[in-house]
């Protein structure tokens, strides 16, 4: 099992910044790829973010290439996402999640955290 746990959400004003973190916990952390993703009210969950196991392949959803960007820290078990030039579209419950699997923008992972409110007024 892993068990996921995000931190740093909140209110921001539109153009602002946050960054998200993830810590993982329960298995060896490198051995998992780490994806964030979204889920505006009344919408789907959506793919924002992903990086494979040492952090050096990275995928992102076209409506936050250059605003965001995800890393991790392997001697840290945590996984993080920058944003900047945070727009209102960008408000939503953001989750992390881990898989064994590298499936590019793939929607499927075995563990998810309970997600992180971010909220962008305009």
């Amino acid at each position: 099992q892993v068990q996921l746990v995000e931190s740093g959400g909140g209110l921001v004003q539109a153009g602002g910044s946050l960054r998200l973190s993830c810590a993982a916990s329960g298995r060896t952390f490198s051995d998992y790829v780490m994806g964030w993703f979204r889920q505006a009210p009344g919408k789907e969950r959506e793919f924002v973010a992903q990086i494979s196991w040492s952090g050096g392949r990275t995928y992102y959803v076209d409506s936050v290439k250059g605003r965001f960007t995800i890393s991790r820290d392997n001697a840290k078990n945590t996984v993080y996402l920058q944003m900047n030039s945070l727009k209102p579209e960008d408000t939503a419950v953001y989750y992390c999640a881990a898989d064994r699997r590298l499936v590019v923008r793939g929607l499927k992972y075995d563990y998810w955290g309970q997600g992180t409110q971010v909220t962008v007024s305009s």
